[in-house]
């Protein structure tokens, strides 16, 4: 086993990397472990937008990443723990994730944590959950990873996954939010979440023969921003992927009422547009919904059209910023 302790707090660094080993160390059994700055990190076949609180991600500069294994929608900050386990398809069962959680129980009930796994996946201290895992298969290999809630901002974790449901109708997975909590609340010490981190590192070094620390080349590095710049920062792959889905959204200002309906096809083509409201227009809205057809659902290409248009014509007194949040 290799074990790395990834250089980088770059969510799409470290998403990225995971898939960099999975294709470029295919019989390598690997521990990796990483620490994302503020970010949310969604599952494969979710709907990213159902899941986010747009308007305060984008204030707050988190980073948005879609991950390449199911499960839900969770949040990452450098009071969060991430650990991730690369083995050959075959050697351990699919569904169990009792294998790969064990050395953090183990770990943490060394350290009089009560910790255990529970339900499917997650890994709860007296009820309440502080680590979820999810797994995929490809290339030979198995992947399962999971999150250590350690000292992590709760209050920004509520925010940036608070969503407003009717805004959304799809039938990608839903988070589920659970009641979380944070590690730190059983260290009576102060402990960072490096040294946790730390910690772990020599419980698999001791509990793993011949087990050694890796560190990445400039090859690894080079590969991995390649796969970041084609794939884990564009929007295509972190918005644009998600399901087929009906987004609606309404607004009272003062030019009027004003409510969008879009249907929004998989990989986040608009396929249908409505505009309904109260306000009054001297050019037909029916001209606008043509122009937002055909393209994403996505600010900035939205922002393209109500900036090629006089959107006074088609509204009133109004401004292209208070439109363009319509579409959020």
């Amino acid at each position: 086993m290799i074990i790395i302790d990834s250089p980088s707090h770059d969510a799409y660094f470290n998403i990225a990397l995971e898939e960099y080993l999975l294709y470029h160390y295919p019989t390598e059994d690997i521990f990796l472990l990483y620490i994302n700055a503020p970010s949310i990190i969604v599952g494969k076949f979710q709907n990213t937008l159902a899941e986010i609180n747009l308007d305060y991600v984008t204030e707050n500069n988190i980073k948005v990443v879609r991950r390449m294994s199911g499960g839900g929608a969770v949040y990452h900050d450098l009071g969060n723990l991430n650990f991730s386990f690369h083995t050959l398809l075959g050697q351990n069962d699919f569904m169990d994730f009792s294998t790969f959680t064990e050395p953090v129980v183990k770990l943490l009930n060394g350290l009089n944590v009560p910790a255990k796994l529970e339900g499917r996946n997650d890994l709860l201290v007296d009820g309440k959950k502080f680590s979820g895992n999810a797994k995929l298969a490809r290339n030979g290999k198995m992947i399962q990873h999971g999150t250590i809630l350690f000292n992590s901002d709760m209050s920004v974790l509520g925010n940036a996954l608070k969503i407003n449901p009717l805004k959304y109708v799809d039938k990608a997975i839903k988070s589920n939010r659970a009641r979380v909590i944070n590690l730190i609340e059983y260290f009576p010490n102060e402990m960072t979440t490096d040294e946790l981190k730390a910690l772990l590192i020599d419980e698999m070094l001791e509990t793993n023969e011949g087990a050694t620390i890796y560190h990445l080349t400039t090859e690894d590095l080079n590969g991995v921003a390649k796969l970041i710049e084609e794939k884990y920062q564009t929007w295509d792959w972190n918005f644009g992927f998600s399901p087929k889905y009906n987004f609606k959204n309404a607004k009272k200002i003062p030019a009027g009422f004003i409510e969008v309906h879009l249907d929004v096809e998989r990989g986040g083509t608009i396929e249908k547009a409505k505009i309904f409201g109260d306000f009054f227009a001297s050019e037909l809205i029916e001209a606008l919904e043509n122009k937002l057809i055909g393209i994403k659902h996505n600010e900035e290409e939205i922002a393209k059209v109500l900036n090629s248009i006089d959107v006074t014509d088609y509204f009133g007194k109004v401004t292209v910023d208070e439109i363009l949040e319509l579409f959020r």
